[in-house]
C-alpha cells in the first residue's frame, strides 16, 4: 500500500478550513497537515497533524512538511480587518506568501478557496482584491491550480457574528431560486461540500489552470464523498 498523499491546509480555523479537517477524515490516502498562526483544537476523531508558526516562518514550515498539495482557506471580512489594508494584507498578500513558499518547496497542486465574482477589474474592493491574488497564483505556474468560486457559504461560524449574512443564509432557500443563468453562480453552498472539493482537486493529476463555480464544486464534492 502507498504512502498517503500529505496535503497541507492553511485557514484550517475558518469555516471552510473546519470542514475540511473533519471531511479529511473520510480519506485515508491523505494526510492532512494542518498550518496556523495560533493553536488550534483538531476535531475530535480526525487523525491529522498540526504545525503552529508565525507567516514569517511559513516558508520554513512549507518545506518541512513538504506536502505534495496545498489546500489555501485563508480570509478575513472587512468588518473583522478593519481596513482596507488590512483586508487585503491577509486575502492577498499573506495568500500569495504562502503560494510563494509552496512554489519554492516543489508543490504540484495548489487549491485557493476564492468568491463567486472574483474579477481583478470588479468595483467591489473585496472582489477585486480575490482576483487580484487570483492572478497572482496564477503567475506561479503551478503543475495545477485551482481556484474555487463558491456562492455564499452555508455552515456555523464559531465565535463570529454576522448578521446579514446570517441573515442571507436563512433566506437562501427562496434567494436560490430567484438566480438564474449567470447569476446561478451566487446561489449558497454548504461549506461541507466546498471542503469535499477542495479535497478532491488536491489529488487531481491532469495540470492546468482550472476555476470552479457552485456546479463544479457540487460535481467534484460528488467524486470525492464517492471514493472516500
Amino acid at each position: 500500500m502507498s504512502d498517503p498523499r500529505v496535503v497541507l491546509l492553511v485557514g484550517a480555523t475558518g469555516l471552510v478550513g473546519t470542514r475540511t479537517m473533519l471531511a479529511a477524515g473520510r480519506h485515508p490516502s491523505r494526510r492532512l497537515v494542518a498550518l496556523t498562526r495560533r493553536e488550534a483544537p483538531i476535531p475530535r476523531g480526525v487523525r491529522m497533524e498540526m504545525m503552529v508558526a508565525e507567516p514569517s516562518g511559513w516558508p520554513q514550515a512549507v518545506a518541512a512538511i513538504a506536502p505534495a498539495a496545498v489546500i489555501c482557506a485563508l480570509g478575513t471580512t472587512m468588518r473583522k480587518a478593519g481596513s482596507e489594508a488590512a483586508f487585503r494584507e491577509v486575502d492577498h498578500d499573506l495568500v500569495l506568501d504562502l503560494g510563494k513558499a509552496a512554489r519554492e518547496s516543489g508543490v504540484a497542486n495548489f487549491v485557493l478557496v476564492s468568491s463567486a465574482g472574483a474579477d481583478v477589474l470588479g468595483k467591489s474592493f473585496y472582489l477585486r482584491v480575490k482576483g487580484e491574488v487570483e492572478a497572482a497564483l496564477t503567475g506561479l505556474r503551478f503543475r495545477r491550480l485551482d481556484i474555487l468560486r463558491p456562492g455564499l457559504l452555508r455552515g456555523p461560524r464559531a465565535g463570529e457574528r454576522r448578521p446579514l449574512e446570517r441573515l442571507a443564509v436563512l433566506a437562501s432557500p427562496l434567494l436560490d431560486l430567484l438566480l438564474h443563468g449567470e447569476r446561478r453562480r451566487y446561489r449558497s453552498i454548504d461549506a461541507r461540500t466546498v471542503a469535499s472539493a477542495a479535497l478532491q482537486f488536491a489529488c487531481e493529476k491532469a495540470p492546468g489552470r482550472f476555476v470552479h463555480d457552485n456546479d463544479a464544486i457540487l460535481r467534484a464534492a460528488r467524486r470525492s464523498e464517492g471514493g472516500a
